[in-house]
């Protein structure tokens, strides 16, 4: 993973460069980001037909929440913070589909 971000606006905007669609075969999720203290915010990304897009906001019905602080999910996006270890040691919350989250991984290469 080459490229290293600053704060999460970047990380996002830039999550459909490492969209992998092969590997995204079969997946119709929406996946609601809550990311929580200094630099955080709210996306969302629905990953549907081999496709990536990703906003800014809520999303009205997502197929799972994943809720972290701001520094964490930039580490689990920069790859400095495994995300299941950062899942297991309670950092990283998922509410909803657990199988789609862990299809984040392999789809974004996180």
């Amino acid at each position: 993973m080459a490229d290293k971000f600053d704060n999460l606006k970047d990380l996002f905007e830039n999550m459909v460069t490492r969209f992998n669609p092969e590997k995204a075969a079969g997946v119709n999720a929406v996946y609601q980001f809550n990311l929580t203290g200094e630099g955080g915010g709210q996306w969302y990304m629905t990953v549907s037909e081999g496709k990536c897009e990703v906003a800014e906001g809520t999303a009205g019905n997502p197929t799972c929440t994943i809720t972290a602080t701001a520094e964490d999910y930039l580490k689990i996006g920069n790859g400095e913070l495994n995300a299941t270890a950062a899942f297991m040691q309670g950092k990283l919350k998922i509410d909803g589909d657990m199988g789609a989250a862990l299809k984040l991984q392999v789809i974004f290469g996180l």
